[in-house]
């Protein structure tokens, strides 16, 4: 479980200034550190730190944890001398939670106090607003990275922006930790593909796993009858097999899907991007044209595999997999200037978990710009909200993340034995286009539904890389 620390601050001379005080503030404390809790992560607790000592006792229970990230509660006005000591010893993000205890207070109440001391405790128990611009100046002038919410403690607005730094962290150590199957060859001249694996690794800091050919010939050789009638099983369960298919192609598909199982398995892959054509060996060409299927079992079930040797994109699928909402393989197809829409899809692996309807397994008698033929892939991106994304590598060498929102809608599609769907976006088909491809990207993407930019935005920042979002 994702290990996140959690500290409140305060000024240890209120204490005995303002009797319950420090009392409410350890509630309202609290029930911050029951809602994370309600995340799915271990809050690592330092309570509330009001002095000098006790700050570096927190720093040094945050290293001794190894804490992700660090939400730094202000619980009232507190000395910013005290927070530099906690958050200048860690080298993670540091998200500033700035959350009354109420959206307005009752003033006829407070008025009614007849204590002044009284009144005053009750004012330093709403003052959180008081040290966000010390905090926010010494960390400027520290260099420390820091991002802030604002609002109160019932507050769904500031909620979800916290909920989305939870998501965000959690997506950012399944990118840290996964390891990419890189198997075969770029497509020759397709230069905006071409990727950089050391700077990917830098950003993201993922493993590459180089693998031969040979090794996924030398698996699928091994695989039994058996093996091959359970996966044929599966095709029929996951997918709408035409009966088209003709069944010496259902099992080459599936004897090469149960060689990819087996391959993720031996070296704990949780991404691939390959492409091979298998020119002059039989055998290689006879995985590479029955390789379809099992690669979209594979990105339905968390292992997003990108076709053409895109490890850009199999990055971006693997982000919209770990944020839940899916991560089709896809590419421009077409433009619909009377329905004001693009059509995007593709030949290669799609995401069965995000379809509209089911996910159809079909014969191709030739597949486009690559040989042979085989089965593929047909389904339609389920109807509703969609976020698009691609990961960019600019000229210089630097990766950024490239996002937009539209909406995936109803229409008619290409059935042409491909992933494709309609989709509209608020700035129209025409200026999205244009702005997409300006920003840089190759010309591949990933699909998935709903609308996730805000926490693509947080993943950007814990990178350190930019998100540029279109729409």
């Amino acid at each position: 479980m994702v290990k996140i620390g959690l500290f409140g601050i305060g000024l240890d001379t209120y204490w005995p200034q303002f009797d319950g005080l420090l009392n409410k503030l350890k509630a309202y404390h609290s029930e911050i550190k029951n809602r994370l809790v309600s995340f799915q992560v271990d809050i690592v607790d330092a309570g509330i730190v009001d002095n000098p000592e006790k700050a570096g006792a927190a720093a040094k229970k945050f290293i001794s944890e190894d804490v992700e990230l660090i939400f730094l509660n202000i619980s009232t006005y507190a000395l910013s001398s005290t927070v530099l000591a906690v958050v200048q010893k860690m080298k993670v993000p540091v998200i500033v939670l700035n959350l009354q205890p109420v959206a307005t207070i009752d003033y006829k109440a407070f008025n009614a106090i007849n204590d002044r001391g009284k009144m005053t405790g009750e004012w330093l128990a709403h003052c959180q607003a008081c040290t966000v611009p010390e905090i926010a100046s010494v960390f400027n002038r520290s260099g420390i990275d820091f991002f802030l919410v604002t609002g109160y403690l019932q507050d769904p607005i500031a909620w979800t922006e916290i909920e989305n730094w939870v998501d965000a962290v959690k997506v950012r150590i399944v990118m840290r930790e996964n390891r990419v199957g890189i198997i075969g060859n770029y497509y020759g001249g397709m230069l905006d593909v071409y990727s950089d694996l050391t700077q990917q690794s830098a950003v993201f800091g993922n493993h590459f796993e180089i693998i031969e050919v040979g090794e996924l010939k030398q698996i699928r050789d091994a695989v039994v009858n058996n093996a091959i009638e359970k996966k044929v099983k599966q095709f029929h369960m996951e997918f709408e097999v035409s009966p088209e298919c003709e069944r010496v192609e259902i099992d080459r598909a599936a004897r090469t899907s149960c060689a990819l199982d087996e391959m993720v398995k031996l070296k704990d892959l949780g991404a691939i991007a390959y492409f091979f054509e298998g020119k002059g060996d039989p055998d290689y060409e006879n995985i590479a044209t029955s390789i379809i299927a099992g690669n979209t079992l594979l990105t339905g079930h968390n292992v997003p595999v990108a076709g053409e040797y895109e490890v850009k994109n199999v990055q971006a699928m693997k982000i919209l997999d770990a944020f839940g909402i899916g991560g089709s393989f896809s590419e421009f197809y077409l433009m619909d200037f009377e329905d004001d829409v693009v059509l995007l899809g593709h030949d290669g692996p799609a995401h069965p978990a995000i379809a509209e309807g089911s996910v159809g397994l079909v014969p191709l008698p030739i597949y486009h710009g690559k040989p042979g033929k085989g089965l593929s892939i047909q389904m339609t991106v389920k109807h509703g909200p969609v976020t698009v994304l691609s990961v960019v590598q600019d000229g210089n060498g630097k990766l950024s993340l490239l996002v937009a929102e539209g909406k995936s809608v109803p229409g008619p599609v290409l059935n042409i034995g491909n992933t494709n769907s309609r989709y509209r976006f608020s700035i129209g088909a025409r200026t999205f286009v244009d702005e997409w491809s300006k920003a840089g990207p190759a010309h591949h993407c990933a699909i998935g539904v709903g609308h996730i930019a805000n926490k693509i935005d947080k993943l950007g920042a814990l990178l350190g890389i930019e998100v540029r979002k279109i729409c």
